[in-house]
């Protein structure tokens, strides 16, 4: 196991540019352009958002930690960096990639226990034979590689709590856009550490404690996000910025190594994602799922 983020598997291998993004999905859907054609997919980041959906439900009486959650999150999109969807059952997949995040997490659930729960909650996608979610296992485990640990931003605003003087509310509104994050690609493009930084920066500078930025006017939000940020960048004397935890958050970020750019694109993302999610439709992301899974006998 690497001991931290630069020397990890996660650095080495499941970071890259937009382009290389790009390529790979571009390639992916090249080979499966009879499936691409045949059906339809909702946007990714609206695929992803269903998904935690359906986690939440999920994991509510299992009583599975968050890190272990995310680390889920984490391997279904490296898996689907890999593997067409549609060539899959994606609630077996989730189901599974659950099941081994809590393995790699070191808060195991029994099989049976885990394949019940899906049961329950999709009883049309999940079948009683444990065996299924084994076969599926070792299908993710290969396709990533035998790549499982996962460098998350959680460690690193754990550590900045008190350095940087954030209160409990804070450091709450920060976990939460570190967790709905998982549903961009910013975990493809950016490092833990640059996430967690934006996460406090976003609630911090514009004042989201209280309302969030899922309540907040997304479109101005991201506008006031990066000018703000970009003034951090610009203007380094204490009359650019408000006096108290932001003034000291900005003199912090001046005199640190993070880096500001990779904190303006990572905003961006995350803004972009609320933006999106005001057209999302739960009924007709699940009917897009339902409609190739079962026309293709995937759930069986």
């Amino acid at each position: 196991m690497a001991a931290n983020y630069w020397a990890s598997t996660q650095r080495l291998h499941w970071q890259f540019t937009r382009e290389e993004l790009s390529d790979i999905r571009e390639s992916l859907e090249e080979n499966d352009r009879h499936f691409i054609q045949q059906f339809s997919m909702p946007d990714r980041r609206h695929l992803h958002h269903w998904f935690t959906q359906e986690l939440a439900k999920f994991v509510k009486k299992l009583g599975i930690r968050q890190q272990a959650i995310a680390t889920a999150q984490i391997y279904l999109r490296r898996f689907y960096l890999k593997v067409e969807i549609r060539r899959t059952n994606p609630i077996l997949v989730m189901t599974t990639a659950l099941y081994l995040a809590c393995k790699m997490e070191e808060c195991p659930q029994h099989i049976r226990m885990i394949v019940s729960e899906a049961r329950n909650l999709w009883p049309d996608f999940i079948v009683s034979d444990i065996s299924k979610v084994g076969e599926c296992e070792f299908f993710l485990i290969s396709e990533m590689n035998c790549q499982l640990i996962v460098h998350q931003p959680y460690r690193t605003l754990s550590q900045l709590q008190n350095t940087l003087k954030l209160s409990k509310e804070e450091v709450e509104a920060a976990s939460n856009i570190i967790n709905d994050h998982y549903e961009t690609d910013v975990p493809f493009l950016f490092p833990p550490h640059v996430v967690a930084v934006t996460a406090i920066f976003l609630v911090i500078g514009l004042n989201l404690v209280q309302s969030g930025l899922r309540t907040a006017n997304s479109a101005s939000s991201s506008t006031a996000a990066v000018h703000s940020l970009n003034n951090t960048v610009l203007e380094s004397g204490p009359s650019s910025v408000a006096e108290g935890k932001k003034q000291y958050l900005v003199k912090w970020l001046a005199e640190g190594e993070v880096d500001i750019k990779a904190m303006m694109e990572c905003t961006q993302e995350i803004i972009s994602l609320y933006e999106s999610l005001e057209q999302y439709d739960r009924n007709k992301v699940k009917e897009q799922i339902v409609r190739f899974v079962k026309a293709r006998g995937l759930e069986k």
